[in-house]
Parts: structure tokens; C-alpha cells; sequence
């Protein structure tokens, strides 16, 4: 397994030297036929390029190179929790007010679909009744919901929760639901055999036996949550890692957009591992 693990940290390793590579090549400065500017005002240059015309020796493609964007992440690196203004603060403070958002959406989601979806999962009945309901809930865009939420809460960050959690419930419930129906029957059976309480029944036998497709749920919401808040927080504006790439783009700061697509996928890495390895726990082998 470890040998394994060391191949696969070589072919990734390998492959991020090559995608680099192929990106320096790719932004490198091409030689081309420049207009002589000798003896032209400053305002004969500017209009020279507003016409497309070369003014310089050189031809760039515009897109950040490697040296750029490594010189971009030790910038924003180096001081991530500054703070100069609505407008003007550090990496770290924006993604912080995004975490949280998320945080704060998912756990109330999860206050409500996991009581629910082991409600419905342990009653067939209750089950068919809202499915109707779910099926047509489930595939509206979270992003749907938003002008609804700014117009009755009349708050962006509490809208911004409202989003989060809106989009974390249904996974979160359909797999609490599942994996309580499925719970082995003749689990149930010696339970009902050696008459344990409902209440007693429900945490000591059930709970273990769905822990697993319930942290899958919630593994599946975390993922969708911090992919929509990105989304979220652009069309609200105010704070967030999503404000920061759209503010970002609009002083066309590429470099910026980039580091914080970057952080923004390693930042949901770190968070489906820490649920991988909360399901590994909860998991029983035999």
C-alpha cells in the first residue's frame, strides 16, 4: 500500500512538473514586428494600441506566467489577514467569512435533515408522502432561492447561509433516509426479539448501521455547499472567497483570480478528507 502510495505521489508529481512546464512555454514572449514609436507623443503610442497596433519588441499572450503567479501567492501569503477596508482585505479574512457561511448553513442543515430523514426512513408511509415533495425541491438550483431569500431577509450573509443550507438538506436527507430503511432486518428482528425500547433501539442499533451512508450524505452536502458559496458570494457581494475572485476580476487581476481558484480547490480537498476519514471511521468492517 505504501509503495503504492509512493508511485502514485511520483505519476502526480511528474504530471505538475509537466502541466507547468507546458504553461510556461505556452505564456513565453514572442518576437514581432514592433511599430517604430521614435519621435511620437505619448498620446499617438496609447492610440496605437487602443488600435491593436505592437508598440514593444516583444509579444506576451496576456495570460499570468508561473514566475507571476508564484510571485502572486507569496504576496498573498505573506500577509493574509490584513485589513484595509470593506473593499481591500487579506486571503485569510475572506475565506474565513466563507467558511463560516458554510458552516453555519451546513450544520443547520443537518439539524434538519437528519432527524427528518430518520423519520421518514424508519416509516414506508411517511416516506412515499414526501417524496413528491423532495423530487421537486431537490433539482431547483440553490442559486434559485437567492433573490427570494434577499427580498424576504434582507440580509446577503444571512441569504448566503439560507443557500447553504438550502442546497445541503437533500443529500443529506435522502442518504439519512436510505440508510435507515436498509438497515439489516434480522438486526431489527433481534432487537424486537429481546424487546428494546424505540428510542433505545433507534441510537443503539439503527444509528450505527446507517452512520456510514448518513456521512456519505454529508460528505456529498459539504461538497455542493462550498461549491455554490463561491457563486453565492459573488452575486451578493460584501465578503467571501467568491467576492474576492469577482472583485478581483474586475480590477483584471488575473493573477488574483487564479491564486484564489487555487485555494478554493484546496480548500474543498481538505474538507471532503476530513469527511473521508470520518466515514472510514464510522464504518464497520467485519
Amino acid at each position: 500500500m505504501k509503495s503504492l502510495q509512493l508511485k502514485a505521489g511520483v505519476v502526480s508529481l511528474l504530471v505538475f512538473t509537466v502541466f507547468v512546464l507546458v504553461w510556461h512555454i505556452a505564456t513565453l514572449p514572442t518576437k514581432s514586428t514592433a511599430v517604430n514609436v521614435a519621435g511620437m507623443t505619448a498620446e499617438q503610442i496609447e492610440y496605437l494600441k487602443m488600435m491593436g497596433k505592437d508598440v514593444g519588441s516583444q509579444k506576451t499572450t496576456g495570460f499570468p506566467t508561473p514566475a507571476q503567479m508564484l510571485s502572486t501567492f507569496a504576496h498573498q501569503l505573506s500577509d493574509p489577514f490584513y485589513d484595509n477596508g470593506p473593499n481591500d482585505k487579506g486571503i485569510a479574512i475572506q475565506l474565513g467569512h466563507s467558511l463560516v457561511r458554510v458552516a453555519l448553513g451546513f450544520l443547520l442543515a443537518c439539524v434538519v435533515a437528519v432527524p427528518f430523514g430518520f423519520v421518514i426512513g424508519m416509516s414506508p408511509l411517511l416516506y412515499k408522502a414526501c417524496d413528491p415533495f423532495i423530487q421537486i425541491l431537490k433539482p431547483i438550483s440553490p442559486l434559485a432561492w437567492m433573490p427570494l431569500a434577499l427580498y424576504t431577509i434582507k440580509d446577503s450573509s444571512i441569504s448566503g447561509v439560507f443557500v447553504i443550507f438550502i442546497c445541503s438538506v437533500w443529500p443529506m436527507l435522502l442518504n439519512t433516509a436510505f440508510g435507515v430503511s436498509t438497515v439489516k432486518r434480522e438486526w431489527l428482528n433481534v432487537a424486537k426479539t429481546l424487546e428494546v425500547k424505540p428510542i433505545r433501539k433507534a441510537f443503539l442499533v439503527i444509528l450505527p448501521a446507517a452512520a456510514p451512508t448518513i456521512v456519505t450524505g454529508m460528505r456529498i452536502s459539504m461538497g455542493i455547499a462550498w461549491l455554490v458559496i463561491v457563486a453565492a458570494e459573488m452575486l451578493v457581494g460584501g465578503t467571501g472567497i467568491g467576492y474576492f475572485v469577482w472583485n478581483e476580476w474586475n480590477n483584471l487581476s488575473l493573477t488574483n483570480v487564479i491564486f484564489a481558484i487555487v485555494l478554493i480547490g484546496l480548500v474543498g480537498m481538505l474538507l471532503d478528507l476530513m469527511f473521508a476519514k470520518f466515514q472510514r471511521w464510522v464504518t464497520y468492517v467485519e
